[in-house]
C-alpha cells in the first residue's frame, strides 16, 4: 500500500473517530457521569481521601481478605475430629480419616465402634 493511501485511510479513520467522539461529548449519559465524578473527586478532597479510601469504605467484602474456613484450593476446611481410645487413654485429633493411628483402630475394633470414641469436633 502507497504512502498516500495509507495516510487517506488514517484521515478517513480520524474523521469517523472525531464524529463518534462528537457524539458522545452531546450524550447526557456521559455528562451526567462526568458530574458524578468531578463531585466525587472534590468531596475526596474536602476529606482527604483517596480512591483506595472509598473502594474499602464502601466494599463490603475486601478482595484481599479471604474466609478463614477455606484453604487456598478454595475448599472448606475440614472439621477437627477428637477421638479418645478407652482402652488405652490414647487422643488422636485429626481432620481427615487417613491419619496412621485411627486406620489402625478402626482396623482393629471397628470403623462404628471407633466412631463412638468421638469425643467433639471443632471449626
Amino acid at each position: 500500500m502507497s504512502i498516500l493511501n495509507t495516510y487517506m485511510q488514517k484521515e478517513q479513520q480520524l474523521k469517523q473517530l472525531q464524529e463518534e467522539l462528537d457524539k458522545l461529548k452531546n450524550d447526557d449519559r456521559l455528562k451526567a457521569e462526568l458530574e458524578f465524578k468531578d463531585k466525587l473527586e472534590e468531596l475526596m478532597r474536602e476529606f482527604d481521601k483517596s480512591a483506595a479510601d472509598v473502594i474499602k469504605l464502601l466494599d463490603p467484602k475486601p478482595a484481599t481478605a479471604k474466609a478463614a474456613s477455606t484453604t487456598s484450593t478454595g475448599r472448606a476446611k475440614r472439621k477437627l475430629k477428637i477421638y479418645k481410645n478407652p482402652n488405652t487413654g490414647e487422643i488422636v485429633e485429626t481432620r481427615g480419616g487417613n491419619q496412621k493411628t485411627l486406620k489402625a483402630w478402626k482396623e482393629e475394633y471397628g470403623s462404628e465402634t471407633v466412631e463412638g470414641w468421638l469425643l467433639r469436633t471443632k471449626d
